[in-house]
């Protein structure tokens, strides 16, 4: 009896509310018709209120994709690093461990992250898990920018995010990316595809996922073919969640994102610009500024340790590297979300007048052979520069530096293209002969001779080598094929045989024999036989080893690299550390004397870092001793993606970091409050705040 009764109170409880009603009697009815009246006005009224709600916060969301796990968070302070950091092997007191500084980290925020209306999934939709506003740990992996046809080249934006109170140890994303896929760069990880999985772990700096703060992650692909699944694990949490494939910036569909922008007054006018015109861009500014005639006017020549323009005029060159033409990418990197002839303009009315372009030695032979390969930029955001070649848009840059007042250095800064080639030791690799090393840069100097916007070319960077090394770069009086000494002068002259107007920058290399007599041939693999320094920051050899240009003395500029602690440990920066013990234990012995005792000019090619410390200090030593003594400079570096520097624009290539620009604006050449440029005739910069070199004092 007991189970039939709770089978009938079952039955009852299942019973839908319209068939109690039709056995209640006739007022029960009618009371729960007015009540049911009432609650569907009450809900009407609630789904209008919140539904208008749900679309406020729609329209304010974040189109990235973001996986979460419960109150766990993760991420690294923004930091900025080598995302390929490498040891070098390097054992003994005064060994320099060098790391690529060069093309680890990127426009990581390009995905469009705050536009409205479009691509709304994937925003608090993880099943219950808490949305980053209300902590979690989450993983934000966005598509943030695509370009190019065979291969399609992919950029992938990620970031860990940790709004809670722990830190974590250790993180590995795992993205299916499909077999074809293959690795252009990536920054602030260390990154490996291997059947079809794109695997990314921490680098040493970025190993602790700090508390409260984001890590910033970033790669380029070509040819991706998976899923874009992604797996995450971040100390001990595992996070899962896919890419999000809406990306904001995709060239190849932006006339159809324009055509379906819930903005209906853009969408009226793209239409109404298609309409008037097949080509969508006909009616852009491209932002251009016309470009003067070539000259020949701007050259500049040496004496002693000063370099001086054609009247006589002592000279400042204080600029900075921009790189990009010796990755892959074929133009300078960021492009990929920033404007080209905005981030000019940029450079150059913030007052730096000379920037240093890093290229590969092949790039260049394409560009002589008539093979130039395209260039990897955003086609909506470049659209000007979308039917030309890497060399053709190699010539805009010029014509544009030009017109804006700017001088460039070329660099070689690498035989191979390749992201991290400038690891490799010499100026020649097994594709690259020392005789079409000098080809090419013979090539460059003879097609702009006519033209001063180019008026120095560093004929390598950071040529280095250990002891125990075989292929190591080494100063002497000998005609070995490694050594720079002799192969920088024969590049010199067979350069001056084209364009003898151009200064010709030599680097150091990392060792030289404590013993020269007894050493001078680098025949000892004893680390102990030797003085060590940063990659092509030795110049020790100069007192003994004097390069040699005959007639063309006067054109020639050593040029060291020098890098603080954030970027290897030096013995130099030990507790303590002074600006005197520096000139003591390193600048001095190095290359400083080159300067104090007249020999020829310095330009510190490259130096720089993140506005911190343990990198603090020394850039700050630095600072007073280019500004003391007006060492010519190029600061490291204009890109967001160099790794364990940072640079001078944030990730979205656009936005000056202004704490380190104000740090290094203190050593960019200004005159009454005006920054000084190297052209006669037209002023640096279109903001007003610069001038020509006509109208500058010069340094006394």
């Amino acid at each position: 009896m007991d189970e039939e009764k709770e089978k009938i109170e079952e039955s009852l409880a299942e019973t839908s509310f319209v068939d109690k009603l039709k056995n209640a009697d006739k007022r029960n009815y009618v009371i729960a018709a007015l009540g049911i009246a009432i609650v569907v006005m009450l809900v009407l009224i609630c789904a209008k209120k919140f539904g208008n709600n749900s679309n406020n916060n729609r329209n304010t969301a974040d189109n990235s994709t973001k996986v979460e796990q419960g109150n766990n968070n993760n991420s690294a302070n923004n930091q900025s690093g080598d995302g390929n950091q490498s040891d070098n092997n390097q054992s003994g007191d005064n060994q320099s461990n060098q790391p690529d500084n060069d093309n680890q980290e990127g426009d990581n925020n390009q995905s469009g992250n705050n536009q409205s209306g479009n691509n709304q999934s994937g925003n608090n939709q993880s099943g219950g898990n808490e949305s980053p506003e209300n902590g979690g740990l989450t993983v934000q992996i966005d598509k943030s920018n695509q370009w190019g046809e065979n291969p399609v080249t992919t950029q992938l934006a990620i970031n860990i995010v940790n709004n809670s109170s722990k830190s974590y140890e250790g993180w590995t994303i795992t993205v299916d990316v499909g077999k074809d896929a293959t690795i252009e760069n990536g920054w602030n990880g260390n990154y490996e595809i291997k059947d079809g999985k794109l695997t990314i772990t921490n680098v040493d700096y970025n190993f602790v996922v700090n508390a409260n703060s984001k890590l910033e992650i970033g790669v380029i692909i070509h040819n991706i073919t998976g899923s874009l699944k992604a797996e995450c694990k971040v100390g001990s949490e595992y996070v899962d969640g896919n890419v999000n494939n809406n990306n904001q910036n995709n060239n190849q569909n932006n006339n159809q994102n324009n055509s379906q922008n819930n903005n209906q007054n853009n969408n009226q006018n793209n239409n109404q610009n298609n309409n008037q015109n097949n080509d969508p861009n006909a009616n852009k500014d491209s932002g251009a500024l016309p470009v003067p005639k070539a000259t020949t006017n701007d050259w500049l020549h040496t004496d002693g340790s000063k370099i001086y323009d054609s009247t006589g005029k002592r000279v400042w060159l204080t600029g900075c590297n921009w790189f990009g033409y010796n990755t892959g990418t074929n133009t300078f990197d960021g492009l990929w979300g920033s404007d080209l002839n905005t981030s000019i303009k940029g450079i150059a009315d913030h007052g730096f007048n000379i920037v240093r372009i890093p290229i590969s030695t092949e790039l260049i032979l394409q560009w002589k052979e008539g093979k130039a390969p395209k260039a990897n930029f955003n086609n909506a955001i470049n659209w000007y520069l979308v039917d030309k070649d890497s060399l053709e848009i190699f010539d805009y840059v010029v014509g544009q530096f030009r017109a804006n007042g700017l001088k460039i250095m070329i660099d070689i800064h690498c035989a191979d293209t390749d992201a991290m080639g400038h690891m490799k030791n010499l100026w020649y690799s097994d594709k690259i002969s020392v005789e079409r090393y000098q080809e090419a840069l013979v090539y460059m100097a003879k097609r702009y001779a006519n033209d001063d916007t180019i008026i120095a070319y560093d004929l390598e960077n950071e040529p280095h080598g250990k002891p125990h090394e075989k292929d190591k770069a080494i100063w002497n009086n000998s005609k070995d094929a490694n050594n720079w000494k002799y192969v920088a002068e024969q590049t010199a002259l067979k350069i001056f045989e084209v364009n003898p107007n151009v200064l010709v920058l030599i680097e150091g290399i990392e060792i030289y024999p404590i013993d020269i007599k007894t050493n001078g041939d680098y025949s000892s693999t004893n680390e102990k036989d030797y003085y060590f320094n940063w990659w092509g920051g030795n110049l020790r050899g100069v007192k003994d080893y004097p390069v040699n240009l005959g007639k063309y003395q006067n054109k020639l500029v050593y040029s060291p690299h020098d890098y603080g602690p954030s970027v290897y440990q030096q013995p130099w920066f030990y507790s303590g550390y002074t600006y005197e013990t520096l000139i003591k234990d390193c600048w001095q012995d190095n290359w400083l004397y080159i300067a104090t005792e007249n020999i020829a000019p310095i330009l510190i090619g490259e130096w720089g870092g993140f506005m911190k410390e343990p990198n603090l200090t020394w850039m700050t030593h630095l600072r007073t001793l280019i500004s003391k003594y007006k060492l010519n400079h190029t600061f490291w570096c204009y890109n967001a993606n160099s790794g364990d520097t940072g640079g001078l624009v944030k990730d979205d290539f656009t936005t000056w970091d202004e704490e380190k620009y104000k740090f290094v604006k203190e050593v960019l050449w200004q005159e009454n409050g005006k920054f000084v440029g190297l052209d006669h005739d037209i002023p640096l910069g279109t903001a007003g705040n610069g001038i020509t070199l006509s109208q500058a004092k010069g340094l006394k």
